[in-house]
């Protein structure tokens, strides 16, 4: 059974950016050769991490949106945690992504319901 998935990857900031796109083929392949398909590439290019990881204060940033069985993402995942160009991951099923980003909003919509129901203070007027 495939699910939709989401891979936030931050790379070693020596990699020249136009080799970017070839090393996240080398690791796609895990996924396409067990029958999954990417779906999309997004590449944002360096940028300041917020804090330092490997004694770095950039990365280069990549997410990729695949199609895939479970096992095939764990070999991805397990695969890009054994290279030293990959500096942190994040592997999401998007299904449980939207849902988490759907009860974010509903509970800020009932914060800001209760906080406008809520009775205005007195304002104290000086004599």
């Amino acid at each position: 059974m495939t699910h939709q998935y989401e891979l936030m990857v931050i790379l070693n900031p020596e990699i020249d950016e136009r080799q970017v796109p070839a090393t996240l083929d080398k690791f796609l392949k895990v996924i396409t050769t067990d029958g999954g398909s990417i779906d999309n590439i997004d590449i944002w290019g360096r940028r300041r991490l917020a804090y330092e990881i490997q004694k770095k204060n950039e990365g280069v940033y990549a997410v990729v949106a695949f199609t895939a069985t479970s096992a095939a993402t764990q070999e991805l995942d397990r695969q890009l945690g054994l290279s030293e160009q990959v500096m942190r991951t994040k592997v999401l099923r998007a299904e449980d992504a939207i849902a988490m980003i759907a009860s974010e909003k509903q509970r800020a919509d009932e914060k800001a319901a209760r906080k406008a129901a809520r009775p205005a203070k007195p304002v104290k007027q000086d004599a």
